[in-house]
């Protein structure tokens, strides 16, 4: 452990290189590297990626997924005011409910809990211990979470309709996740990277303002040292949250339709056609390239895929 937090260090290294370079060469590098037909599909790559431990969790019980799935629904497509604003928090409720009628909670966990309990990370707190091996072998796997931060922050942009890229600017964000990354590995904390699965929840919501994560990032450190309502959470069984999921993963998966869409791609050009169709391809395949111990899958693979293809493949915008 103690090295394996050497390395996220090398994932921090990573962050800052990347920022210094997208400040030194702005919007013209990201346009080059990250064009809509190659930003779109990653964008659906992370919904759709999400999507298998979403029906992993709804599939222990699809009664109480499809509730919890149906009442969210309606309360966003019905809802006014205030309460259209709570849909994921509705379904949860309303399968939870269900749950408990059903028999399926079991609350003794929760009355055994203490009112106040310290993380069980903090017992097995770890400090780095530099080490060149994990250093380097972090570094290219932080491709993956680079390009996904990339992905994540075009997602917010067309989710709040403001142009974040420009301000306060990718180069910010990517040095606010290095930052984080390293603050986690010199105090014992897990990698950390932007989180995907909220983008779903802005999406549905459509509440973007960064004043609302502050509040919520304060509430759950709060939260996290209430032992009664940490095992309550615990308590929910995962087919509710899977049938929210189901709805969440999902729109992000939109966004990214949407944003091929909004900037108009031709997909009569088949330049524009075979890298969406790799893209989407090798991702929802589970393509995973090796070399010795090293190993890149997933988005990370495929999104470095594609902006390959669209750096060599000609550019002449012919259709065909």
């Amino acid at each position: 452990m103690p090295g394996t937090l050497a390395g996220i260090i090398g994932v921090a290294v990573v962050y800052f290189l990347m920022s210094a370079l997208i400040k030194w060469q702005g919007r013209k590098l990201l346009n080059k590297l990250f064009p809509p037909v190659v930003i779109g599909p990653v964008i659906i790559l992370i919904g759709l990626s999400l999507s298998t431990a979403a029906v992993d969790m709804a599939k222990t019980n699809w009664l109480l997924a499809f509730i919890s799935l149906i009442v969210a629904i309606i309360v966003l497509s019905l809802g006014r005011g205030l309460i259209k604003l709570v849909p994921v928090v509705c379904g949860i409720v309303a399968g939870y409910i269900v749950a408990i009628c059903m028999g399926l909670v079991d609350f003794e966990p929760v009355a055994a809990a203490p009112w106040i309990a310290l993380p069980k990370a903090l017992a097995e707190f770890h400090l780095p211990q530099f080490a060149w091996e994990p250093f380097f072998y972090m570094i290219p796997v932080a491709i993956a979470p680079v390009i996904e931060h990339i992905g994540d922050v075009y997602v917010v942009s067309a989710v709040a309709e403001k142009d974040f890229v420009k301000d306060p600017g990718l180069h910010r964000t990517m040095l606010g996740d290095g930052l984080a990354c390293l603050a986690a590995s010199l105090f014992g904390g897990p990698p950390v990277t932007t989180y995907s699965e909220v983008t779903g929840a802005m999406s549905i919501t459509k509440v973007t303002h960064p004043q609302v994560i502050r509040i919520s990032a304060l509430t759950a450190v709060i939260f996290s040292v209430i032992g009664k309502l940490s095992a309550l959470l615990q308590s929910i069984p995962s087919a509710v949250l899977g049938g929210i999921m189901l709805l969440l993963f999902g729109t992000i998966a939109s966004v990214g339709i949407q944003n091929l869409v909004q900037h108009k791609v031709n997909l009569n050009i088949t330049r524009n056609t075979i890298i969406i169709s790799v893209t989407l391809t090798m991702g929802i395949g589970g393509a995973i390239l090796s070399w010795g111990s090293f190993a890149i899958s997933g988005i990370g693979l495929s999104a470095v895929v594609g902006v390959i293809l669209n750096l060599i493949l000609p550019n002449k915008h012919t259709e065909e």
